[in-house]
């Protein structure tokens, strides 16, 4: 494993243990050239999966992006780190299930909003303003008095 600090090629495994999860390995390693510590997860990957784009360019699946998206959204919401690891982990067993080699963005991005929905509103809200590109105070408005109608249909059913 490569040192994100000095490049170095070779590094030592200090401990090794299963994710809260149990879907990834955390490994603390140690880089033979600098000394430095650092963490590697590593995870099963079913299959290779292509992303296709709205634009119709393709790009292979990653993992870091959904990650990303999901951690800015819910930036704040005193979520703990495991609920979004466990998140993140499901779509992507999703996306790897689904058999296909090519996803469409678009799918992907209905698979996060449809997790956050049920893990955090403020942070379904966020993300859906940036993927269905609100432009106005009202597209805000309008789709957070969705969520609060839909909310207390859920608890209706319940």
């Amino acid at each position: 494993m490569r040192c994100p600090f000095c490049a170095n090629e070779h590094s030592q495994v200090k401990d090794s243990r299963p994710t809260e999860d149990n879907t990834a390995i955390r490994r603390r390693r140690q880089c033979e050239g600098c000394g430095a510590r650092f963490t590697t997860f590593e995870r099963v990957q079913l299959r290779e999966v292509t992303v296709v784009k709205s634009d119709e360019t393709r790009e292979a699946f990653d993992r870091a992006k959904i990650e990303q998206s999901v951690a800015l959204a819910c930036r704040k919401r005193g979520m703990p780190q495991e609920r979004l690891d466990q998140l993140v982990s499901g779509i992507q067993r999703q996306i790897e299930t689904l058999g296909d080699a090519e996803v469409p963005s678009q799918a992907i991005g209905e698979m996060v909003m449809d997790g956050l929905r049920h893990l955090d509103s403020v942070a379904y809200i966020r993300f859906a303003s940036v993927y269905r590109d609100f432009s106005e105070a009202r597209d805000f408005e309008e789709f957070a008095s969705a969520v609060q109608e839909a909310g207390g249909r859920d608890a209706d059913q319940d």
